[in-house]
């Protein structure tokens, strides 16, 4: 389990790093969820190790948030796309 635990956090290390270099707003939404994910499945396992639920609700909760975050910003990233092209319409 150790090595699951260690390759969750190479997983969540490779996100942050996309994060910190991504070219576009849409690279780094996704190596947030890639983080977020990542996190997620460390402490899942992590809880299944020391067979203890008290970490399982800090689970959902980031769960809750990545999922709302990344519909947010995707939404967002539609709005402006539209813009964009309606710029472009105009003569």
């Amino acid at each position: 389990m150790i090595f699951a635990i260690c390759g969750f956090a190479f997983a969540a290390a490779c996100g942050i790093v996309r994060l910190v270099i991504g070219p576009g707003l849409a690279e780094r939404i996704m190596a947030i969820d890639v983080a977020l994910i990542s996190a997620m499945g460390a402490i899942a396992v992590d809880a299944a190790r020391r067979d203890d639920t008290t970490y399982l609700v800090i689970l959902i909760v980031i769960a809750i948030i990545g999922f709302t975050a990344t519909v947010a910003a995707s939404r967002y990233l539609q709005q402006e796309q539209r813009g964009m092209d309606s710029e472009e319409a105009r003569p």
